[in-house]
């Protein structure tokens, strides 16, 4: 009886604190997934004082101005540039649970999501991310973890950046695009970077099941890209002239835009899933979750005198020298992180699969809904 009894007390120790911990999600990635960029909402007519509003930073404003603390948005990760900011998808997801753990670090590679047992590296004096996330499933019950990697693995920052000082230094009637030599490059990098992707993928299983969990304990998402451009035939910008440079902040050939939207988000895209599909991950689409909120679209404006709404402004950071941190350009800002946590929080809430996400315009969170993709 007495060795019966203590069986039953040594039982209840063990499941008792795991039945305790805090229920948690978690993000891993790079900057698209960590909140680069959401220190905006919106981008803003006016260079000075809040930026017509838009400069969640600002503060202490008056007659000669205002100060500005990127802290205020990005936490202590501002010091490193991680800038996981406070509306990150995974902050604003609307999922009832304990913890939102952000762990995606801006400019991270996917070898830097790889347990440093097989070769994973730390990014900005951090350590490996898989890493980081062991610690959180010991600690924690969670319950999601969702991943965004890639983009610079293919150096697709850098295309961007080609294509702007190709359109910078050709006249309309030369256009000197960027498309199908960044095709090419992508194309060429896609494979390699299709397999270390893949790695992550399977880092993640690994230390989960070392932390004890098995795979229907937790939700693994594969989350896509967006493009920052719409397509060509939607820029409410000429391509003569200097405005898509210093008015929009998108100084891209329409060829190029049409690329970027149709071509590269597309790339990524596959490896994501293939890598979602090698690792029984699940998937989620954001190609359309920003139609007619892409930089320069006609469908939305630049925020003036009235202040920023999320009904009519852009859903991602404009290219700047001028304003905060030229490494928040291209990325979604505080309103598209917040569809994107809108879109996290339907996905969960539906069965495990894979979901494209998309917004309905005229509307902001009430209009993002999902379907089943095959």
């Amino acid at each position: 009886m007495r060795i019966a009894a203590l069986a039953i007390v040594a039982f209840v120790l063990a499941v008792a604190p795991a039945a305790a911990r805090p229920t948690a999600i978690v993000s891993i990635g790079d900057s698209f997934i960590s909140g680069e960029g959401g220190r905006w909402l919106g981008n803003g007519s006016d260079s000075f004082g809040t930026r017509s509003g838009t400069d969640r930073a600002a503060y202490g404003c008056g007659v000669l101005g205002c100060e500005y603390d990127p802290v205020r948005v990005y936490g202590a990760s501002e010091a490193n540039d991680c800038h996981r900011s406070d509306v990150a998808p995974i902050a604003s997801a609307p999922i009832d649970v304990d913890e939102k753990v952000n762990l995606a670090c801006s400019g991270a590679t996917a070898r830097d999501l790889w347990p440093g047992d097989e070769g994973g590296t730390g990014h900005f004096e951090e350590p490996p991310e898989a890493d980081q996330l062991a610690a959180v499933a010991r600690r924690e019950r969670v319950r999601m973890v969702v991943v965004t990697v890639g983009a610079n693995d293919v150096g697709f920052g850098e295309l961007v950046a080609e294509c702007a000082v190709d359109w910078a230094r050709s006249p309309e009637d030369e256009e000197a695009t960027c498309h199908r030599e960044a095709e090419a490059h992508i194309q060429g990098a896609l494979p390699a970077a299709t397999r270390r992707i893949t790695a992550a993928f399977r880092g993640v299983r690994r230390v989960m099941g070392a932390a004890g969990y098995s795979r229907s304990d937790y939700r693994l998402v594969a989350m896509g890209y967006a493009s920052p451009f719409p397509r060509g035939r939607w820029f409410r910008y000429p391509e003569d002239g200097w405005a898509r440079l210093t008015e929009g902040g998108c100084p891209v050939w329409n060829a190029d835009a049409d690329w970027a939207a149709d071509r590269a988000t597309v790339d990524l895209a596959e490896a994501l899933r293939y890598a979602a599909v090698a690792t029984a991950a699940e998937y989620l689409d954001l190609v359309h979750a920003f139609d007619g909120h892409q930089l320069c679209d006609r469908r939305s404006r630049r925020v003036g005198d009235d202040g920023p709404s999320p009904l009519s402004a852009e859903w991602f950071r404009r290219l700047s020298f001028t304003q905060g941190s030229t490494r928040e350009s291209l990325h979604p800002n505080a309103y598209g992180q917040k569809v994107m946590g809108t879109c996290l929080g339907l996905l969960f809430g539906r069965p495990r699969g894979d979901y494209a996400c998309a917004d309905t315009p005229g509307e902001w969170l009430g209009g993002v809904g999902l379907r089943a993709i095959g």
